[in-house]
């Protein structure tokens, strides 16, 4: 076995963590120690067996520090091929360096601070990475040590084989190169100006899930790392059996619609596309009115709440249907006490405010991958243009920016009609507006709900007047959509021949 038992190590440390543990195993081992700056200052505190970079090389430290261990002594001695060049080292008077303990100067954290750009340079690091390279280039002679959090695992493989085998060196040269990757994207991002790169982002845990979307597929759950909030991903679970890949994507897509409701609301959904959701003066009632849009399909559902879910509410979900996941900000000890009778269910607390440390979302494609910014544009009544000859009433325009809420969250081709803050049919990912709205009519008869003088809210622009005369028909009082077709006026004259109200946002909700 290919061991390497080291005999001298040069230490130069911006996260001094863990130092006395490495400093003082070093010690016992009689390793000789070089050193600089800060590192060699803090080293002397622990033992006096440290010697100084500038005096091994004989070259004094310069520009502020900005030259100290770019230095041939320095580098020849890591770079040494021990079945090769050993004669020259010695012919130079140079000794190998076959430990190298170096971490870089902390230029992330530094840029996510209020940093001058003078400051941001200042902390791109030169003369560590340089060392860290060499190391691991070098893997085969050289150990090398860039994160405080090996230590002990090295100290301990390095007590147990009286030195560092093959393979951990090997992993350990692996950890610098992909550090080095990271820290040199960082740089780059940053003179680019850009802070949305998914190599950017860091992830506290990876939870390994049952399977995927399918039993076939594996899947896991990644949790980005310093989350200020309890967002989906780290929800405290009040009680249920494990979060499946399912259940994860279906809750987002729960608690994000619910989000944006203002009063008392509840979104019901069913395969990452709500099938209720309404407003009202009590979460019960809400509930009540969410569940009676689409009762086949709120079966195996996930309920999500933006208020405190009382026992009364938990006992008639209880009673009246099968539930996967219940989501709220908080709950009554009554709620939680009656969702106890029945275990599988998973409930979760969530805040409402939500971090958002990727600003974006993200797609896999064949040979790249697809990003874009979030969808947070919001409608209010003052930006809505009426292009029809009636206007909505300001109980249609109400209901109107409800609709326009929901069919944000739907999939499309979306279509959703609205009574009252209630949805009372949704038509979903149809490849023609016209079907989608025939679900939506179909979905209300269905469930004997009353489509006369009810809203429509469609994703996208009417490409033809079909789509609007079929509202029509279905009894449908007033619409909202983006606008833009070429054939706006066309579709403009058939909301007039119907005397159906029409405003245009300006603002598409494609969700794909």
């Amino acid at each position: 076995m290919n061991i390497v038992n080291p005999q001298t190590a040069l230490v130069s440390l911006s996260d001094k963590s863990n130092l006395y543990h490495i400093i003082d195993f070093l010690v016992k081992k009689k390793i000789k120690i070089l050193s600089t700056g800060g590192t060699y200052n803090a080293i002397k505190k622990i033992t006096d067996n440290v010697v100084e970079v500038s005096e091994f090389t004989g070259f004094d430290e310069m520009m502020d520090g900005r030259v100290k261990t770019l230095h041939p002594k320095i580098h020849a001695g890591i770079l040494a091929r021990r079945d090769s060049d050993l004669e020259l080292l010695k012919e130079k008077g140079y000794e190998t360096i076959d430990l190298v303990i170096v971490n870089l100067y902390p230029f992330e954290e530094t840029i996510k601070k209020d940093c001058s750009f003078e400051d941001a340079i200042e902390n791109i690091d030169i003369g560590g990475p340089t060392m860290i390279r060499a190391a691991a280039k070098n893997f085969q002679d050289v150990v090398v040590l860039s994160d405080p959090n090996d230590y002990e695992k090295i100290t301990r493989e390095w007590e147990s084989n009286d030195g560092i085998s093959y393979e951990t060196r090997k992993n350990l040269s692996q950890k610098v190169f992909k550090l080095m990757a990271d820290y040199n994207k960082t740089i780059s991002n940053y003179l680019e100006g850009s802070t949305e790169k998914i190599n950017d982002y860091n992830f506290s845990k990876s939870t390994v899930l049952r399977y995927g979307e399918n039993p076939h597929q594996s899947a896991s759950l990644l949790t980005f790392e310093n989350l200020q909030n309890k967002n989906i991903a780290n929800a405290d679970i009040l009680q249920g059996k494990e979060l499946s890949y399912n259940n994860i994507v279906d809750a987002d897509a729960a608690w994000e619609c619910v989000r944006e409701l203002s009063n008392s609301g509840c979104v019901i959904v069913k395969h990452a596309n709500p099938c209720g959701v309404a407003e009202a003066n009590s979460i019960s009632e809400a509930y009540d009115l969410a569940f009676k849009t689409d009762p086949t399909s709120a079966f195996g559902g996930i309920i999500a709440f933006n208020q405190t879910v009382g026992s009364d509410t938990a006992k008639v979900i209880n009673e009246r249907q099968f539930v996967e996941v219940i989501i709220a900000p908080d709950y009554e000890k009554e709620a939680i006490e009656e969702f106890s009778k029945k275990k599988n269910i998973r409930v979760l607390k969530v805040d409402l405010k939500q971090d958002n440390p990727y600003p974006g979302t993200i797609k896999k494609v064949s040979g790249g991958i697809l990003i874009q910014d979030d969808d947070l544009k919001k409608i209010n009544s003052e930006e809505l243009k009426c292009v029809s000859k009636r206007n909505p009433t300001d109980h249609e325009i109400e209901d109107l920016i409800f609709a326009w809420k929901v069919a944000k969250f739907v999939k499309s081709n979306a279509i959703v009609y609205v009574k009252n803050k209630q949805t009372i049919g949704i038509g979903a990912g149809q490849m023609s507006r016209v079907i989608s709205a025939e679900i939506a009519n179909l979905k209300a008869h269905e469930e004997g709900l009353e489509v006369k003088n009810a809203v429509m809210a469609s994703d996208a622009f009417f490409p033809f007047r079909d789509g609007i005369d079929k509202a029509a028909s279905s009894g449908i009082a007033a619409i909202i959509q983006p606008g833009g077709s070429i054939r706006d006026d066309e579709i403009i004259a058939a909301a007039d021949e119907h005397d159906i109200a029409m405003l245009f946002t300006g603002v598409r909700h494609f969700r794909h």
